[in-house]
């Protein structure tokens, strides 16, 4: 039987047939949680019984929400994560180190794995061409403890992008736009198969901002093919010999195909207070911004900054708009210093946190005032997600970001460009 991407990892790993609709048991390759989750997940862990976990090599914990600790609650939270992982052997990547989601992608997850995370966006690693998923507290402390879970076998949307990007339009428009057109709910428990030209010409970078965007529109996982673009980044990493490929099969059934002809697309920006809010940029031109945030998971890689820094060089931000950017890994930190995005983002105005999740989430390092706006090139604008429910959160590309900064109101990037 011709099979969809999500059926060829889920068959594999579970070693029986599969297909949509199927129940199966499989092994899991790689489960983690955060400082965010991690606490609960202990918990779960122990009061069912367990003191430790099935294989500490395939477990992973991170101290990335709080990073630093802006409290006492949530450095104690730290506390429980730290005991735990030196009585148990699991490693421990701490405060500092990066965004859970991008280390897994720079240093664990590979083509054909299936991997767990007790955070929604852990999605992402479908960008290495994984089935990756993310599930509550209770059930990532028996994946932690058994090894491995159930899985109903999702159907597949196809998503086929042809064409080329027009000037000042990124991947991130381009999930946007698909969000807006399916819905926040429109591939529910499905998975988001990405295919086409336009794919296959992408970045792994630009292939893990897909992936994690894919949980937006409700999907179970997000998965790009695996070729040899994933083969030259797993290479460069150490990695080469995880290196598998992976694409549909010809005349494998999916639920629904949506063809995106990307070099049609403008700069997209999704409106509060849902991600499926979506509307060109040119409509929202005037709409005034008082805080700017690139960073986040969706879009705090290299390759982000560097499209931001572009447009801020020899320039300054707005006086009524603050600017803040937090890399998403201790290594894209020192990459970015290293070819000067870092002093570009400060010469203009800007502040630059440690990597973690910065502002994203609503703890600490950017809570939103009542009424204020925020443009952030993140993955959520829920009411309240910024730490305000009195705020506005507006989502774009790490470009827009840049440019409306400037600007002081939300701005296409084409303008500066």
């Amino acid at each position: 039987m011709a099979k969809t991407m999500a059926e060829k990892i889920l068959s594999d790993r579970s070693g029986v047939d599969a297909k949509a609709g199927d129940l199966v048991i499989a092994p899991v390759d790689l489960v983690f949680a955060t400082d965010s989750s991690g606490p609960l997940t202990i918990r779960q862990l122990r009061e069912t019984g367990f003191q430790g976990v099935a294989d500490p090599r395939r477990t992973v914990f991170f101290l990335d929400h709080a990073a630093p600790s802006p409290r006492l609650e949530l450095s104690n939270d730290h506390v429980i994560v730290r005991e735990f992982v030196r009585q148990s052997g699991v490693p421990l990547r701490e405060v500092g180190e990066g965004i859970c989601h991008q280390l897994v992608a720079e240093d664990y997850a590979n083509p054909g794995e299936l991997i767990v995370g007790a955070d929604s966006h852990s999605v992402t690693a479908g960008g290495l061409g994984a089935f990756a998923t993310g599930m509550g507290a209770t059930d990532v402390a028996m994946v932690m403890a058994l090894g491995k879970t159930w899985f109903r076998v999702p159907e597949s949307i196809q998503v086929v992008c042809r064409g080329t990007f027009g000037k000042g339009v990124y991947t991130k428009d381009a999930i946007l736009y698909l969000i807006g057109h399916i819905g926040a709910d429109g591939a529910t428990y499905q998975a988001l198969e990405f295919t086409g030209e336009t794919v296959a010409a992408m970045t792994v970078a630009q292939r893990l901002t897909l992936a994690n965007l894919s949980v937006e529109a409700g999907a179970k996982a997000g998965i790009c093919p695996s070729d040899g673009v994933t083969r030259g980044f797993l290479e460069a990493r150490g990695r080469g010999a995880k290196y598998r490929p992976l694409a549909a099969d010809a005349g494998a059934r999916y639920s629904r195909v949506v063809d995106i002809d990307v070099s049609r697309l403008e700069p997209m920006v999704a409106r509060p207070h849902t991600v499926d809010n979506v509307a060109p940029v040119r409509e929202l031109k005037g709409t005034r911004v008082q805080q700017v945030f690139i960073g986040s998971c969706t879009n705090a890689r290299l390759e982000d900054l560097e499209i931001a820094a572009a447009i801020l060089k020899g320039k300054k931000r707005h006086p009524d708009t603050r600017l803040i950017v937090v890399p998403a890994s201790k290594e894209t930190f020192m990459q970015a210093m290293k070819k000067g995005y870092l002093e570009i983002f400060m010469e203009a105005g800007g502040l630059i946190a440690p990597p973690g999740c910065g502002a994203c989430f609503g703890g600490h390092l950017g809570i939103l005032g009542d009424g204020e706006v925020c443009l952030s090139s993140q993955n959520r604008n829920f009411k309240g997600r910024m730490g305000n429910p009195e705020s506005f959160v507006y989502l774009s590309s790490p470009a827009t970001a840049a440019a409306s900064a400037i600007a002081g109101e939300i701005t296409d990037p084409r303008e500066v460009l």
